[in-house]
């Protein structure tokens, strides 16, 4: 409501100490408010259905995001779900609708707290964190279990209705899942199998959420560098090398084996394949003087003198090349002595 600037200044004016202002009378008040009630009041009608449209239409009309889903309610009851863009419900105070990201992948820490997200991400650990991912193993060793849970919503209605609080619900069901496993493995297993271990959490955890109706879809489970608490750290690094040794000697044993071994084989092969070619060999040659033989007798039997005097020959043919010296005589002759040279000596002196 304005005031008089003409009022306002000589009043200025007329103040007893620079500076001070009087404030205006009630009467002036007054009868400034009484006609601004009357130049409005023929228009008051319009100004609240104006204000009420205004109201309607900014509680009726709403956008949904690309990654979000509208979860709308009557009364306090569900009655749709509706999708990206924009949409209609009734005003405030009749339906509600309450936006769920279905597409943005949420995350709950285990053990540690992310310090900043970047190409490398730092994580914070201490004892305020070490309850929740110290863990009793298999072979009774205690292990620190740092785990990360990436899930998404996948069923609005259950995500709001089902469960009273989904985000306790998921964390306690990871613990139960985490230790669980654990729990079956050594220590060793524990440290070096990781995948393998977030993997069966997984499934278990998926297993539970949808028994529980909680409308969340695990992403993933990644476990964290594992660690066994400090005041073990010196011990179970001796355990470790000891560990590392035995698996040097065994590789080295193996190198050993598989040199050994497949020599030894292939000498056997070898020794075998030798007795077979030699036995094969002679079997072949004593068929071969068999069939021979029997030739040879047939050829006897069919004609003896020719036969006699072919093998003679043939047997003097091998013999006769063999001998050194020959002496061919007739049969008249009565002695050898005069066709020896006697005084020869052996080695050529006389």
């Amino acid at each position: 409501m304005p005031w008089d600037w003409d009022k306002l200044q000589k009043q200025m004016k007329n103040a007893p100490g620079k500076g001070q202002i009087t404030p205006p009378e009630m009467e002036d008040v007054f009868k400034k408010f009484t006609d601004f009630k009357g130049k409005f009041s023929g228009k008051i009608p319009i100004i609240i259905v104006a204000i009420l449209l205004i109201l309607f239409a900014s509680s009726s009309f709403f956008t949904v995001a690309v990654d979000e889903v509208g979860v709308v309610q009557r009364f306090g009851k569900y009655v749709r779900t509706v999708q990206p863009g924009l949409n209609f419900k009734l005003p405030a105070g009749i339906e509600k609708v309450t936006k769920v990201p279905v597409r943005h992948v949420f995350k709950e820490e285990f053990g540690l707290r992310t310090i900043r997200a970047g190409v490398v991400t730092r994580y914070a650990q201490g004892n305020v964190y070490a309850n929740e991912a110290l863990m009793l193993t298999g072979d009774l060793n205690v292990a620190i279990v740092p785990w990360i849970v990436q899930f998404r919503v996948n069923d609005p209605f259950k995500f709001l209705f089902k469960v009273r609080n989904v985000r306790k619900t998921l964390r306690d069901l990871s613990e139960s899942s985490m230790r669980l496993v654990v729990g079956d493995r050594s220590i060793n297993e524990v440290i070096t199998k990781r995948a393998e271990i977030a993997t069966k959490v997984q499934s278990i955890l998926q297993k539970e959420l949808n028994r529980t109706d909680a409308g969340i879809k695990i992403v993933t489970v990644e476990l964290k560098k594992t660690n066994v608490p400090k005041p073990v750290q010196p011990s179970f690094n001796e355990v470790n090398q000891a560990i590392q040794e035995r698996e040097k000697m065994i590789y080295q044993a193996k190198e050993q084996y598989n040199k050994a071994i497949p020599a030894a084989k292939g000498n056997a092969q070898k020794v075998i394949r030798t007795a077979e070619g030699y036995a094969l060999a002679r079997v072949n040659r004593a068929k071969g003087d068999a069939a021979r033989f029997i030739s040879v007798y047939n050829a006897y039997t069919k004609a003896r003198k020719v036969t006699l005097k072919r093998l003679y020959l043939e047997a003097m043919q091998d013999i006769i090349p063999k001998i050194g010296s020959k002496y061919i005589i007739d049969a008249e002759q009565k002695n050898l002595l005069p066709l020896l040279n006697l005084g020869r000596l052996k080695g050529g002196k006389k």
